[in-house]
């Protein structure tokens, strides 16, 4: 291994976990589901073949039975950790509406709204919306909503599937979204007196797939098969590629969504914006939690590299997981630089 495990970011503890709105959790128990230990903390259980946490099940299905999709939404869905946070981003700056009015807590109107909350408070989950109780809210949100899910494509509701909204998708080399899980989960659960979870059985559980909406490389075949079906309906993005051509993919993004960009100066002040140097460096970046799941707003903001896995994987690590990426992917058209 090329450098020792970090010791964890100082967090909050774990919060209890969130009490499921009752129409949600009338209809099941958690005992039908096969079930597995996560980071040997909290129990995952497995549903259409991919792993959830016992509280985001109620979410789930409340959320394939009860959402309604607009033609114009726009629905980010991503796996955890492959950029989410930055898709995040420049889907707000790309969608915000010119109209629209930013006031702060001082009644100050604000140009950056990326400077008055984090991206995940502006672009939020529909299974957590759900799970809260808090779904209310989405039918009084105006016209173009944007939203993002962890769902796998199987899992989608039919009223998405069936519908003319579009989605993006975001993947990630599974390496690098490995070691972002593992350090991200480490931070936000695992309490500051405990070590870090031993990477050598994170990574064990990863490459068997019994990780939060796990399996990772299921997950993202789902959507680029869909994305192969309709290209019009859903892009398929890689995280190597933004990172690559930042302005080349986000160009790409605008356009799918309808959106293209009058000048160049545009783009480049919606990737400066969007940038994870700036955003890491924002006040509201820095300190607080994202409302109700109380995870702290730091918590999405490491390091933001390529290649990041190698400062943590043995050989054998790296030729077991690559060997798994391209089982997986032969014959799809998709590939990861590996």
């Amino acid at each position: 291994m090329a450098s020792p495990a970090p010791a964890p970011v100082p967090a909050p503890a774990p919060s209890p976990l969130p009490s499921p709105s009752p129409a949600a959790v009338s209809s099941f128990s958690l005992d039908q589901f096969p079930k597995e230990k996560f980071l040997d903390i909290l129990d995952v259980y497995q549903l259409d073949g991919f792993w959830y946490s016992g509280d985001v099940i109620p979410g789930v299905l409340a959320f394939q039975s009860g959402f309604e999709a607009r033609s114009d939404d726009v629905i980010l869905a991503s796996s955890m950790k492959t950029g989410t946070t930055w898709l995040k981003a420049l889907l707000a700056c790309i969608m915000e509406s010119k109209s629209t009015k930013i006031i702060d807590d001082a009644g100050e109107e604000v140009i950056d709204l990326l400077q008055v909350k984090n991206p995940h408070d502006h672009v939020k989950s529909l299974e957590y919306l759900y799970n809260f109780n808090l779904h209310s809210q989405i039918k009084d949100m105006q016209s173009p909503r944007v939203f993002n899910t962890h769902l796998p494509y199987s899992a989608l509701p039919d009223s998405i599937k069936n519908s003319d909204c579009k989605i993006v998708y975001i993947a990630r080399n599974p390496k690098d979204t490995f070691v972002s899980t593992w350090h991200f989960f480490n931070q936000i659960l695992r309490p500051i007196i405990q070590e870090p979870y031993p990477i050598e059985k994170a990574y064990d559980s990863f490459c068997k797939g019994v990780h939060y909406f796990g399996p990772y490389l299921d997950h993202v075949l789902q959507y680029w098969t869909e994305s192969l079906k309709m290209p019009e309906r859903i892009l398929f993005l890689k995280y190597e590629d933004l990172k690559k051509d930042p302005k080349g993919e986000v160009k790409k993004l605008a356009c799918f969504l309808g959106r293209p960009f009058a000048n160049e100066d545009e783009v480049e002040k919606v990737v400066w914006r969007s940038s994870f140097e700036r955003l890491r460096n924002l006040e509201v970046n820095k300190n607080g939690v994202l409302p109700h799941a109380m995870i702290p707003n730091s918590s999405f903001f490491r390091v933001g590299n390529v290649g990041d896995w190698e400062n943590y994987f043995t050989e054998e690590m790296k030729q077991g997981l690559d060997e798994i990426t391209c089982m997986k992917l032969a014959g799809t058209g998709l590939h990861f630089d590996m």
